[in-house]
């Protein structure tokens, strides 16, 4: 299935649009262009056999991401938003998020990744889920699903880079923070700002971004602590 790029609208005049993103311009970072889709327009849909949920303990989890820039925790509270908490949760014990890149970065803005290394893996995880509402803001190193729409996340997340507050009324909804490594999602590298196409990194996953994006960053792992 062809994804439409994941888009995070940041202001109150800009409607989430579903497919094509602005040049990679890091002057335009303050004009808040919107991230790419992260998944087509359909309905939630029950979860297939392999999707079915393992409940981690708790209602609050860390993971670990090992990145080619080093390490950060990611602490996530399932009271926040309980559904994106727990596909999260599954989406890194099925080992979703192993070298998946950096794809799109936009400095004072965010920082997007979660289209997987192996397209197989990404079709394996493309039925989107229902929405949470809004219980936090957008604040800056909260954690949130990207989306095409209502209803229609799926595996891509952003990290915010600033407070995007103006995102909490277009259902953007966190469900943790960045509480270690701040500093190493800040040299995440931003040179190629919304170059990657997603629909070719879905179809083709890191044999495209690896060839045409030798200095992207990589999520080298994501552990459950």
């Amino acid at each position: 299935m062809e994804r439409k790029r994941a888009l995070v609208c940041a202001g109150l005049c800009l409607v989430l649009a579903a497919c094509s993103s602005p040049p990679p311009q890091q002057k335009e970072a303050a004009k808040e262009a919107p991230p790419p889709p992260a998944a087509p327009e359909k309905k939630a849909e029950e979860p297939r056999a392999e999707e079915k949920k393992a409940e981690a303990p708790g209602k609050i989890y860390r993971v670990k991401f090992t990145t080619t820039k080093g390490e950060f925790i990611v602490e996530v509270n399932r009271d926040w938003a309980p559904l994106g908490a727990q596909r999260f949760y599954e989406l890194v014990k099925d080992r979703y998020y192993d070298d998946s890149g950096f794809f799109r970065v936009v400095p004072n803005f965010v920082i997007q990744f979660g289209l997987a290394a192996d397209p197989k893996m990404t079709k394996k995880w493309d039925t989107p889920i229902k929405d949470d509402p809004v219980l936090r803001t957008n604040g800056l190193g909260t954690v949130t699903f990207a989306t095409a729409g209502p209803n229609t996340r799926t595996t891509q997340i952003f990290i915010n880079m600033r407070s995007n507050q103006r995102l909490d009324d277009q259902g953007f909804a966190p469900f943790g923070k960045v509480i270690e490594g701040m500093n190493v999602v800040e040299r995440i590298y931003a040179g190629y700002g919304e170059m990657p196409d997603q629909d070719l990194i879905t179809r083709q996953g890191n044999a495209y971004l690896k060839n045409k994006f030798p200095n992207l960053d990589f999520i080298k792992k994501a552990v459950i602590m």
